[in-house]
């Protein structure tokens, strides 16, 4: 049963957020003259993983240990996993698995570390620092906590796979992580909002508690059009290939988010709906942006 909680407090239906943003980074080496390794490539794609289940891990130990787990209202998209109040023996091995993975982003890191220098040493603290300090400090900074979760799936988690596979970081990988940092943001942000109750209880700051649904819904907009915003401005410029274009196709989901979130804000079905759309909008631009990249 413990093993059952650890797989579940991963949270795998989220697990292909990291897959994406180095394909990304993957992308973006490719526009490059740089001979990839496959073996390089596959340890990147790990350590991308490992990062985000040890953020998962570390995040689902913390808010049993504070108490935040059990006064949550879970949705399919907030609230954690529910597997520790589920199981509360499984806390220790939890915690463990935590730091058996977050082992295995140190370990594949310093791999990196040899074979590039010090820009690995730079953006691996950048993410180590991320996860360890997400859930019991970051989330008690309102901004910080804002742009945490895009600066890790972003600039760390992009430009450490560019760097990490042999590239160099150039204006398009720059617009690219970027990019991906206010979509990444967004996502959590909007998470945060049938959460603002219960976090407010155990002493979190972030954004939806600070300013109100209504403020940070407009962030969320803010956010969201911004990505697109910065992906044009890249093709248009001429940094990024025409094929960019392709993660425009979700703008018209993204429209409708923007449009209809004020409204949700007093109305949980569809609040919950909005939420799932918001999911897939994510997910499918950041694929077809690295599709784009590719073509």
């Amino acid at each position: 049963m413990s093993t059952i909680a650890v797989a579940k407090a991963t949270r795998p239906n989220f697990l292909v957020l990291a897959p994406l943003c180095v394909l990304l980074g993957l992308s973006l080496v490719v526009l490059q003259p740089v001979n990839l390794s496959a073996l390089n490539i596959m340890l990147v794609l790990i350590g991308g993983l490992l990062a985000h289940v040890a953020v998962n891990l570390l995040n689902e130990y913390e808010d049993f240990r504070s108490g935040l787990d059990l006064i949550t209202r879970r949705t399919p998209f907030s609230g954690g996993s529910g597997a520790l109040p589920e199981i509360p023996s499984a806390a220790p091995l939890v915690g463990f698995a935590a730091l058996l993975t977050l082992a295995g982003v140190v370990a594949i890191g310093a791999y990196f570390l040899w074979l590039r220098g010090w820009p690995m040493l730079v953006i691996g603290l950048s993410g180590l620092g991320l996860v360890v300090a997400y859930t019991r400090w970051i989330t008690r900074l309102p901004w910080l906590c804002l742009l945490a979760p895009g600066l890790g799936f972003g600039p760390v988690m992009v430009l450490g796979t560019l760097v990490a596979l042999g590239g160099r970081i150039d204006a398009a990988s720059l617009i690219v992580s970027a990019a991906s940092l206010l979509l990444v943001s967004e996502l959590l942000l909007l998470n945060q909002f049938p959460d603002v109750d219960a976090d407010r209880q155990i002493g979190r700051r972030h954004l939806p508690i600070v300013l109100g649904l209504q403020g940070a819904s407009k962030i969320v907009a803010a956010l969201l059009l911004g990505g697109y915003a910065l992906i044009a401005l890249g093709q248009v410029f001429g940094i990024l290939p025409a094929g960019v274009w392709l993660a425009w196709l979700p703008l018209p989901a993204a429209l409708w988010i923007a449009l209809r979130l004020p409204a949700a804000l007093e109305a949980p079905e569809l609040l919950l709906r909005v939420l799932g759309v918001n999911v897939v909008t994510l997910l499918a631009t950041l694929a077809l942006l690295g599709i784009g990249l590719l073509l």
